[in-house]
């Protein structure tokens, strides 16, 4: 048997049980109450019979029959009752609805209408049956001269308790219909709600839910449709490098602000670059909605930092593997034309050609000088003049240049310096002015390393210069470009330094942009 069924089956047992139970409370409630206003009728009846002066008189005299039994037929033909007796105080009967039983001694126990008080709704069985009877003391002055018992049928209570019963059960009908109906909508509303699933096929999808959402190496979010966290993995928190508690707005999530274009736009988006702390990340976004009816949004983050280090680093190599095939082939030009001087038997045109070739070698600058102890600065520097060549620009490090030092996070180093260089050997590229030239500044300071780059553009645009460090903003016209310098300043502020735009420049100046790198160079021995 399906659980929905099951479910509701026992809704429809428990209904009708509440509606049994609360029909038996009811009817032994009922029953009760009727009893006790059949008892506060009759003791009514009673009262007004005992305070009558004619039976008070005759009851002190004890009188029988006459009066009070003319008294007593009128009593109960007008209200309907069983009987009304009249006794004396020795509980001998004055007055009954049958003649015969006048002189008698009452059937039932009258000691406590006799003592003055009133006696209740008792249930007793007299001479004429079983019947709701109330007696109340019949007094001349403080004396307790008789009593006054009046009952009313039980049949007759017994009638109306039916009467009100067979009402009582119509409404608990309906109501047992009612039960019945809702838990059937109920039951109905579940299996739509979860799909028809049952419990196992739903623990089963959960337990998958989990083993897929941690067992990828993928980040993953999703959002509701009121743009809240639904479901997030341990991988999308790692990435966006903040917690995303379940129910938390989107909006309040401190996250790239093309994450959160991409959401409000609510359009599929594939591969876009974002940036998460010190990450690149690879962000798509897919709505999904079901029966026409939107559900939320899921968002699938890869990172790509690592393979945009190595892109960086593979740049480097391939400059320097460019700068090095262009010296073997000036080299292996030297050494053909020593090899055709000796094969011509021109020994001293030969011995002359390597004295002039060693005399130019050793007096040949390094070009960095000593200015740079850092080999890893020096790789870049070298690098990125090769590849300013290649494109007929300069690279040129400042005659005040001092890093006597080594640099403990070569990566961040790379990162900062790299993108600065590039963006500027870009503007200076794109200028008209000629010679192109940037110029690159390090300066150390004790741990802190210093870095300046100014370029021969025509500086930064007026609507770029307070957006230009946000992550999607570039003046390349190229897409998938405006990460380096977000990249950049937080790779700096990640270190507790920064990197700004120190002048925008203009027509007649380039751009200067200022970075400060603390702790990242080795401290110098004194």
């Amino acid at each position: 048997m399906r659980f929905t069924r099951q479910v509701l089956l026992l809704q429809i047992g428990v209904v009708a049980l509440v509606v049994a139970l609360g029909v038996l409370l009811f009817s032994w409630l009922l029953r009760d109450t009727l009893t006790e206003q059949y008892g506060e009728r009759a003791l009514a009846i009673a009262r007004s019979v005992a305070s009558d002066p004619v039976v008070i008189t005759g009851a002190a005299a004890r009188q029988q029959g006459g009066a009070l039994e003319a008294r007593v037929q009128a009593v109960t033909r007008t209200n309907e009752a069983l009987f009304v007796v009249i006794t004396d105080d020795n509980s001998i009967r004055l007055a009954h609805p049958t003649p015969s039983e006048v002189g008698r001694r009452v059937s039932t126990p009258a000691d406590e209408a006799l003592a003055g008080n009133d006696v209740i709704s008792a249930v007793q069985r007299g001479t004429l049956g079983l019947s709701v009877r109330s007696k109340t003391p019949i007094r001349q002055g403080p004396r307790v001269v008789g009593e006054v018992s009046v009952g009313f049928e039980i049949n007759e209570l017994t009638g109306d308790f039916y009467h009100l019963l067979v009402i009582t059960l119509a409404f608990a009908g309906g109501a047992l219909v009612l039960g019945v109906g809702a838990s059937a909508l109920l039951n109905r509303r579940l299996r739509r709600v979860t799909h028809g699933l049952e419990p196992h096929e739903l623990t089963e999808l959960l337990y998958e839910r989990e083993a897929v959402l941690h067992g990828i190496g993928e980040g993953v979010l999703a959002l509701d449709g009121q743009q809240r966290v639904s479901v997030r993995n341990d991988e999308a928190e790692r990435l966006l490098g903040t917690e995303l508690p379940v129910g938390a707005p989107m909006a309040g999530l401190e996250l790239s602000p093309r994450v959160h274009k991409a959401v409000a736009e609510g359009v599929p988006v594939d591969n876009l670059l974002a940036v998460a702390g010190n990450r690149v990340l690879v962000v798509n976004s897919r709505a999904v909605g079901r029966d026409d009816r939107p559900l939320g949004t899921v968002l699938t983050f890869r990172d790509r930092t690592d393979l945009d280090t190595l892109t960086r680093e593979l740049d480097g190599i391939r400059s320097l593997s460019d700068g090095l095939r262009a010296q073997r082939h000036e080299f292996a030009n030297r050494l053909h034309t020593l090899s055709g001087l000796l094969q011509l038997g021109h020994h001293a045109e030969a011995e002359e050609y390597l004295q002039t070739l060693t005399e130019t070698g050793s007096a040949r600058p390094h070009p960095l000088g000593d200015s740079v102890a850092d080999p890893y600065l020096q790789a870049l520097l070298v690098a990125k003049t090769e590849q300013a060549q290649e494109k007929g620009m300069e690279l040129k490090l400042a005659d005040d240049s001092w890093v006597p030092t080594a640099v403990t996070d070569p990566i961040a180093a790379g990162t900062v310096i790299g993108n600065l260089v590039d963006n500027a050997l870009h503007a200076a590229r794109m200028s008209p002015r000629r010679p192109a030239s940037v110029e690159v500044a390090l300066l150390a300071d004790g741990t802190t390393l210093h870095v300046s780059v100014v370029d021969s553009g025509s500086g930064v645009a007026g609507p770029l210069r307070d957006t230009l460090f946000d992550e999607g903003v570039s003046s390349k016209l190229a897409p998938g470009h405006g990460l380096g310098l977000a990249l950049a300043r937080q790779a700096a502020r990640a270190r507790g330094g920064d990197v700004w735009l120190a002048d925008p420049g203009g027509p007649s100046s380039g751009a200067l942009f200022v970075a400060k790198l603390p702790e990242l160079l080795v401290e110098a021995a004194e």
